[in-house]
């Protein structure tokens, strides 16, 4: 007889289903978690554009830089290098080589050039063309960092609105505790899903920025060395050939 109550309590018992799914959380999500989750997702993707055009740019540069520096080594004159310095546009050595080579024509078009030795040009204002390398390095430098600001700020501030949905999503629980007098799950269900999908995508976001972010800062730092390598064996080649007294 006991059983048998057991039974039909049981099944004369309500039952209560909850559809917790990420899609139905989110459209059920409140308008101040649906709009932390849109800039999370927008800040995401101008990461992942960000990401693919530095890519390319690193990618291509590279390429460009490696056939330069083979070219420089083996050329006798740097005006035959110049005159081809258009078939390595995407290469930041090349176009620092031609701001210096530019200077180098201006001083030597400028009463600075002011004697001859047998047929070679006695150059002075070593110290011009050395700021001239300078500054085409910085700004080489500052065009690779360019945009990676979006990156940082992505990484470091991405779990942060998370977090900030999270809170809000767990608060709209406690208010529907409140209003209903009731803890049961299809009451506090839906604002936990939406407070964790916050967190989630938050992470989701704020993790590869700051991969990217890392790995075009090291590919910045290597790519800083070899500009300085450059002028330094440029700055003694010109010393060497052309410069004297300095």
């Amino acid at each position: 007889m006991l059983f048998s109550l057991l039974i039909n309590s049981a099944v004369a018992a309500p039952s209560v289903s909850v559809n917790t799914s990420s899609v139905d959380a989110i459209a059920q999500a409140s308008p101040v978690v649906q709009l932390t989750l849109v800039i999370l997702v927008v800040m995401s993707v101008f990461c992942w554009a960000i990401g693919y055009s530095k890519y390319q740019t690193f990618k291509k540069m590279r390429q460009s830089d490696e056939l330069f520096l083979n070219k420089f080594w083996k050329v006798n004159s740097l005006d035959t290098l110049f005159e081809d310095i258009d078939q390595y546009k995407d290469s930041s050595v090349a176009r620092v080589f031609k701001a210096a080579y530019l200077e180098m024509k201006k001083i030597s078009e400028s009463p600075l050039m002011s004697k001859t030795e047998g047929d070679k040009p006695v150059l002075t204002g070593i110290d011009n063309l050395e700021r001239i390398l300078n500054k085409a390095n910085e700004n080489e430098i500052a065009k690779l960092e360019s945009r990676l600001t979006v990156l940082a700020t992505t990484g470091s501030t991405g779990p942060f609105i998370g977090l900030f949905g999270t809170v809000w999503g767990i608060m709209g629980s406690f208010h529907k505790i409140g209003m209903t007098g009731s803890a049961s799950l299809a009451v506090v269900a839906p604002g936990i899903s939406e407070a964790l999908i916050s967190t989630a995508i938050g992470l989701a976001a704020a993790i590869p920025a700051v991969v990217l972010y890392n790995n075009f800062i090291s590919r910045i730092r290597k790519q800083e060395i070899t500009l300085n390598n450059f002028n330094a064996d440029f700055l003694n080649i010109v010393k060497r050939n052309f410069f004297q007294g300095n």
